[in-house]
């Protein structure tokens, strides 16, 4: 029969084992009590062989809705990583070296993220994926890169179009606020259950593409090496593009401890959708809301045009508060001044459809939309509306600085005064020009400060078969431009040189 120092003995070795199994795996509840991240290492680990055991990224759950977003997104969190890893917390690192940038970005996001998390939260995704856009795209809505991808979420044309995203002539979806955050986060959804449920491994796809993940996993069993995302090759972006989301994520969950100051971020929506029966122009709709036309365009960036689009949809995002306000004034607006510039045109005989369009210079389809025809016949003597395409008459001239430009040098090349250009952009003698900035060379600029914002600096990497004349085909501008943006560069291109760009945002479709 045991001793009872044999039963003392056994209860020591099992209280032993508990406590080892404790210190091995930390409680959600209580991983706020680890000490400091290490800093960030410029070693980076072999992704084959480096491992950690999973962290888990998730606060103390609240029991209440919270009023501060900033909390409820918090309380969203799902994602767990091995928040210690040298790919994190050099990003990290990176994010908190830089707290004023942080700032700009969130609060650039302020208008769109409650949207975000709403529907996030609706399809029972990790809130971490509400904070994405700040990865691709710094939550800049005419964000636009050298590899083609326009919008909050970065969407490639192609890849826009296979999740109904249109792109033409009046809009780009890609840039639409609840058009994108739909099509992605049915993206990311498609790719979570592509790899079981994986978000990382979906976060990393959505990056560099299923195919390229599913390679690397197949790489990976082959050589019987593990195949989450910390274990897998691929491309030096993608290997940072998910450390980049849970830093950030991490950042948010904890601000005081990395030095982070949050904007205020009450629980609530900011913009409202208006329906509208047809199309309006911008500036009519800022004027009814009494907002600046700058806000207007932020929130609905998907138009290339000063108005919405004749085929639709027929919405408006405004601010919460300007939406009654709207509503009322729109009320009482007569038809024909929603549109300025709008023209009619009496049916003759004899007349088509493609002959009035092409007459007045718009397609088809803008007639077909304007007057709500879904066929192609139309009535001697009936009146078409011919609609505006939206331009904002007369059209305004713009011009990029370059390194070395002076006012006065600017004024004499376009025949314009010094004291005109200071008017036309809000600038006087001590205001120094930058390089990359727009200018406006009229008066009628409706909006320079979001016309700078649609204008995007792109630095393009010449590939074999590169053509100046092909870069600038591609990139929608003047092949002059091209050569007054990269003085230095002959026709002669090297592949892995770079171009400086300036892509209009509104051109690219």
């Amino acid at each position: 029969m045991p001793t009872r120092s044999y039963f003392h003995a056994l209860l020591l070795c099992l209280m032993t084992l508990v406590l080892s199994a404790c210190s091995l795996t930390p409680s959600k509840k209580n991983i706020d009590d680890y000490g400091p991240m290490p800093a960030a290492t410029t070693d980076k680990p072999d992704p084959a062989s480096h491992h950690v055991d999973p962290a888990p990224v998730l606060p103390t759950q609240s029991t209440k809705d919270p009023e501060d977003l900033w909390q409820r997104l918090r309380n969203g969190y799902q994602l767990t990583a091995p928040m210690q890893h040298p790919r994190i917390t050099e990003q990290r690192d990176n994010y908190a070296n830089y707290p004023t940038y942080v700032y700009k970005i969130l609060e650039r996001g302020s208008r769109y993220l409650y949207h975000i998390v709403e529907e996030a939260e609706a399809r029972d995704m990790p809130l971490e994926l509400a904070l994405l856009p700040i990865v691709e795209s710094a939550f800049d809505p005419f964000a636009y890169s050298r590899g083609h991808a326009a919008g909050p979420w970065q969407f490639i044309s192609s890849t826009g179009r296979a999740f109904g995203l249109e792109q033409d002539w009046w809009k780009d979806d890609r840039r639409d606020i609840l058009a994108s955050t739909d099509a992605a986060l049915t993206y990311l959804e498609q790719l979570a259950n592509r790899f079981d449920g994986d978000w990382l491994l979906a976060l990393a796809s959505y990056n560099a593409g299923g195919g390229n993940v599913s390679r690397s996993m197949t790489r990976n069993k082959q050589q019987g090496k593990a195949t989450d995302f910390w274990n897998l090759t691929l491309p030096r972006e993608t290997m940072d593009y998910v450390p980049k989301l849970l830093a950030v994520a991490e950042l948010i969950r904890d601000p005081e401890r990395y030095g982070i100051e949050l904007p205020e971020l009450p629980n609530e929506a900011y913009f409202e959708t208006v329906e509208l029966p047809g199309q309006l122009h911008l500036e009519t709709a800022a004027k009814l809301a009494q907002v600046p036309l700058e806000e207007v365009q932020l929130l609905n960036p998907a138009f290339n045009r000063h108005a919405t689009a004749p085929n639709g949809p027929h919405r408006l995002l405004l601010p919460v508060d300007k939406a009654s306000t709207f509503n009322q004034q729109f009320a009482a607006l007569p038809e024909e001044k929603r549109m300025p510039g709008n023209k009619h045109h009496v049916v003759q005989s004899g007349d088509t459809l493609i002959g009035i369009a092409r007459q007045h210079g718009i397609t088809v389809a803008e007639l077909k939309a304007a007057n709500n025809l879904t066929h192609s016949t139309i009535v001697v003597g009936r009146e078409l509306t011919v609609p505006n395409r939206g331009e904002a008459p007369p059209k305004h001239k713009q011009y990029v600085v370059k390194s070395g430009d002076t006012l006065w040098q600017i004024a004499k090349r376009h025949q314009v005064s010094v004291k005109d250009i200071q008017q036309w952009n809000t600038l006087n003698s001590k205001t120094p020009l930058k390089v990359g900035q727009v200018l406006s060379l009229n008066a009628q600029s409706t909006s320079n400060t979001t016309n700078e914002q649609m204008v995007k600096k792109v630095n393009y990497q010449i590939r074999r078969g590169d053509t100046l004349s092909g870069i600038a085909q591609r990139f929608k501008v003047a092949l002059t431009e091209l050569r007054e943006w990269n003085p230095q560069q002959n026709d002669l291109l090297t592949p892995g040189q770079r171009l400086v760009v300036y892509v209009d945002v509104r051109n690219i479709h």
